[in-house]
């Protein structure tokens, strides 16, 4: 039998560093039936920050992966649950024969050189020829991420980056990036992947749009002073005036604003935006303040964001998956503002999920912020779910 991409996933809720090691390599070992593992990426809760580095070598002494790759989480997202709180691990790992995997650390450093040079950020990351996606987990406090996102748009261009924030820990110096005997407290880790593998990403906002589109007449960095030529006030009362009293009611979860992605596309619907908060208004000229640099003639159009959005967004976007050979694996970065915070039940993404694609080996965890490509660039985003899919190449779609 020819030798195939294979995964498998875990999660533990035992508290102590040997027993959850060890239940972990126990689920891991009977999926895999013998198989050596290339990959494995482990979120930790923060109940075991402060004893990653032994963790770490649990794991890698009971499985011996190629490349570890990991991070603490506020929640884990294991193959079946979410645990949103109280101790817990989350394993996914790969067998992936004829797949080229290429580790690498961004350290603190002087990110301006790093950012700005080709060579420099090239060295830092290092990637085999024809990489189909890199997979990163950074420190939220130490990494400028829209910058580094910005330069791997510009030096890796078209190749997805998705990955997520690490969370859980209210200040700097806290959380912990695991990359094979490595363990950082800042900086971001990740991993390239080339080769005998297709990846399909999901990037599911969980917003529907509302009112109309409206062109941006007058910007000034992250603040919009005119749409089609009326203050930005006026217009979200008018948008505001045309809501049913349901939807009015959403408003007190905050209002968002989509940056049009295509600006030439005609037609404009649910996943055509890139999605950011609207963070303030100047009352006396209209003005708003968005959570992105915006610019003139840009279109934009509001949104909001409810569990019944977030699921359908997600359905929707993993539908298209079903044309498609059942993925091996996937990685689940989701926002800690989604699971119970936005779901009146448990589980809410990973179920939806299962629903949808059946019994995928799955892991990943709640993020400080996600990291996807919408409309072939990489962003940083919030209140998303980013969901990476794996198949080998040769049979893929």
């Amino acid at each position: 039998m020819a030798d195939q991409m294979h995964f498998a996933s875990a999660i533990t809720i035992e508290d102590s560093i040997e027993t959850a090691t060890g239940d972990l390599a126990a689920q891991i070992r009977t999926q895999m039936s013998g198989q050596t593992l290339d990959l494995a990426l482990a979120f930790l809760s923060p109940h075991f920050g402060r004893v990653a580095t032994s963790v770490a070598s649990g794991l890698r002494e009971a499985l011996s992966p190629r490349t570890l790759l990991g991070c603490t989480a506020e929640g884990v997202i294991g193959p079946e649950q979410e645990i949103e709180r109280g101790p817990a691990i989350a394993l996914v790992a790969g067998h992936l024969p004829d797949v080229d995997l290429v580790p690498f650390v961004l350290p603190v450093t002087d990110w301006t050189q790093t950012l700005d040079s080709p060579a420099a950020f090239r060295q830092a990351v290092v990637a085999p020829a024809a990489t189909r996606l890199f997979v990163m987990l950074a420190d939220p406090y130490s990494v400028p991420v829209e910058e580094v996102l910005g330069a791997f748009n510009s030096f890796y261009a078209s190749v997805p980056v998705i990955g997520g924030m690490a969370s859980g820990w209210p200040q700097p110096g806290g959380n912990a990036l695991l990359l094979n005997d490595h363990i950082l407290s800042a900086g971001a880790v990740g991993v390239a992947f080339a080769g005998d593998v297709e990846v399909d990403v999901v990037v599911s906002q969980g917003c529907r749009p509302i009112g109309r589109t409206f062109t941006v007449s007058a910007a000034r960095e992250n603040v919009i002073l005119s749409l089609d030529g009326t203050p930005p006030l006026v217009r979200i009362q008018e948008v505001v005036a045309q809501l049913g009293e349901e939807d009015r009611a959403l408003l007190k979860n905050g209002l968002l604003i989509g940056r049009a992605i295509d600006p030439h596309q005609e037609t404009l619907g649910r996943g055509d935006f890139l999605i950011r908060s609207v963070m303030g208004v100047d009352p006396e000229s209209g003005a708003i303040a968005v959570g992105d640099t915006i610019q003139d003639g840009e279109a934009v159009q509001f949104h909001l964001r409810d569990a019944v959005a977030a699921e359908e967004d997600l359905e929707m976007m993993l539908t298209p998956q079903l044309f498609f050979e059942p993925p091996r694996g996937a990685f689940l970065f989701s926002c800690n503002g989604r699971g119970t915070r936005l779901y009146d039940h448990p589980d809410g993404d990973v179920s939806l999920i299962r629903q949808v694609l059946g019994d995928v080996s799955l892991a990943g965890f709640f993020c400080a912020g996600e990291i996807g490509p919408i409309g072939g660039k990489n962003f940083l985003h919030g209140h998303t779910a980013s969901l990476v899919l794996f198949r080998p190449q040769s049979r893929a779609h």
